[in-house]
């Protein structure tokens, strides 16, 4: 069964391009998960097998789906 989070860039950051995003999501660096019920941090290393993230960039206009 595939679980699915939202999450947007943390610490105010935000992407123009779905590269630069995914340049920083292999760098490690920290997503925010948004959604009903759920929040906090997350990174590559902190990602389970079987979750499929969906982060919104681009001023949250775009979504870039991380399986």
């Amino acid at each position: 069964m595939t679980t699915y989070l939202s999450a947007v860039p943390a610490y105010g950051r935000d992407y123009r391009s779905k590269k630069a995003l995914l340049a920083d999501w292999d760098a490690g660096k920290d997503f925010y998960i948004v959604g009903l019920g759920q929040s906090g941090y997350i990174n590559k290393d902190d990602k389970p097998d079987g979750v499929t993230l969906n982060v919104r960039y681009a001023d949250q206009t775009k979504v870039c789906v991380i399986r």
